[in-house]
C-alpha cells in the first residue's frame, strides 16, 4: 500500500522509547530489549500503520511483540496507533517495539537465540507477477529464513484477501516444511483463530464483499 511521505514520521520515531532505529545490534538476543525479556516472543512482519499489532499487544500483556516495516510513513502511524491505544487504557507500551528493516533481508536481524513463537503475516503485497512472486513474505524462500528463528512448533499466522497468493502460499508452506493445522476460505464465517483482531484492509475488503482466506502453520 503506498503512503504519502510524512516529514514528521523519522523524528518522532527515533524519539520514540519503542522504536528501534539500530535492529542489527540486537541480533539473537531481541529477548533483552523489553522489560520482562522472559516472556513469548512473537513477530508482526509488515506492521503497515500498526491497528493490528497496537490491539494485539495491549490485550496480550504477557507476550513480546516486534512489528517491522520497511516504510518510516507506516512506522510513524503504527507508532501514533500504539500510543492512542495504550494511553486509552492508560497502559504504557512495555512489550512492543517496531523497527524499520527490509523483510527480505530478515537473518541480518534474527537468529535461532531470538527463538519467536509466532509469526503474523496480514494482507502482504502479493505480487502477482511471476518475475516478482519470490518477494512474497510467504515465498519458500522466505519461509526457509523464518525457520532460523522459529522455535519447535512455532507458528505462522497468514491472513489474505488474494485468492491466487493463498492458493500458492499452501504450496510454499508444504514444500518449506510446514504442517497447516488450520485454514479456511472464509475467515468470517469459518473462525480459525481464537480471537480475530480485524486490520484496516481486512474490514475494508470484507465490506466490498470479498472473502478472508486465513491459515495457521507449524514447522
Amino acid at each position: 500500500m503506498r503512503i504519502r511521505f510524512k516529514k514528521w514520521a523519522r523524528p518522532e520515531l527515533e524519539a520514540s522509547s519503542f522504536y528501534e532505529n539500530e535492529p542489527e545490534n540486537w541480533k539473537g538476543r531481541w529477548k533483552e530489549h523489553y522489560k520482562n525479556p522472559k516472556n513469548p516472543f512473537m513477530l508482526e512482519l509488515g506492521c503497515g500503520k500498526g491497528q493490528f499489532i497496537s490491539k494485539l499487544a495491549l490485550e496480550n500483556p504477557n507476550i513480546n511483540y516486534l512489528a517491522i516495516d520497511l516504510v518510516d510513513a507506516m512506522l510513524g502511524l503504527a507508532k501514533r496507533n500504539i500510543e492512542q491505544t495504550y494511553k486509552e487504557e492508560k497502559k504504557e507500551p512495555e512489550n512492543v517495539l517496531l523497527t524499520r528493516f527490509d523483510i527480505e533481508r530478515i537473518l541480518l536481524i534474527m537468529d535461532k537465540n531470538d527463538k519467536v513463537d509466532r509469526i503474523y503475516i496480514n494482507f502482504c503485497n502479493p505480487w502477482p507477477k511471476g518475475k516478482h512472486r519470490k518477494k512474497r513474505l510467504t515465498h519458500t524462500r522466505q519461509l526457509e529464513k523464518y525457520k532460523e528463528f522459529l522455535k519447535k512448533d512455532g507458528e505462522i499466522y497468514f491472513k489474505t484477501d488474494d485468492d491466487g497468493l493463498f492458493e500458492s502460499s499452501l504450496i510454499y508452506f508444504e514444500e518449506s516444511g510446514f504442517k497447516i493445522i488450520k485454514k479456511t476460505y472464509d475467515l468470517h464465517k469459518e473462525p480459525i483463530f481464537e480471537k480475530n483482531i480485524e486490520t484496516e484492509h481486512e474490514k475494508m475488503f470484507t465490506e466490498q464483499g470479498i472473502k478472508i482466506k486465513a491459515l495457521i502453520a507449524k514447522i
